[in-house]
C-alpha cells in the first residue's frame, strides 16, 4: 500500500466568518456591526481628533509614532507599523489582520514582568535566612 502525503495549505484569515479582502470591501459602518459591544459603542460615537490624526497619518506613510493607545484597528491599518508610547518609549507594532477590533494598547506593555531573587547585598540579617520552598 502506498501511503498518501497529505497536502498542507496555510489557512486563510477570517474574521466572524469574513474574509480579509470582504473586510477591506466593506464600509466602516458594516465593519463595526461585527466587533465586540465595547468597540462597537467607540467606534458609534465617532472617532476623535487624535485619531483622525493618526489615520490621515498612517494614509501619507507607513510609518508612524504616537500616543494615542486606545485606537481600536480598523482594515485600513492593516500592513502599517506604528510605534505605539508605553509610557517609557515608543514599541514597534506591525498591523496585522489577525489584530482587528483589538486596540492598540494591547500590543505594547506598560509593565514587564520581573521576576525576584533572594536576598542581595544590604539586605537585613533576618532576610538572608529565608526559607527555600
Amino acid at each position: 500500500m502506498a501511503l498518501k502525503s497529505k497536502v498542507v495549505r496555510p489557512r486563510e484569515f477570517l474574521f466572524r466568518g469574513y474574509t480579509f479582502e470582504e473586510i477591506q470591501k466593506m464600509s466602516l459602518e458594516d465593519f463595526v456591526k461585527l466587533l465586540p459591544a465595547r468597540e462597537r459603542r467607540k467606534l458609534k460615537r465617532g472617532l476623535t481628533e487624535k485619531e483622525k490624526i493618526l489615520l490621515e497619518k498612517l494614509k501619507k506613510k507607513g510609518t508612524v509614532r504616537t500616543h494615542v493607545r486606545d485606537m481600536v484597528i480598523l482594515p485600513e491599518m492593516v500592513g502599517k507599523t506604528i510605534f505605539v508610547h508605553n509610557g517609557k518609549e515608543f514599541v514597534k507594532v506591525e498591523i496585522r489582520p489577525e489584530m482587528l477590533g483589538h486596540r492598540l494598547g494591547e500590543f505594547a506593555m506598560t509593565t514587564r514582568f520581573e521576576k525576584h531573587s533572594g536576598p542581595g547585598v544590604g539586605a537585613t540579617r533576618s532576610s538572608k535566612f529565608v526559607p527555600l520552598k
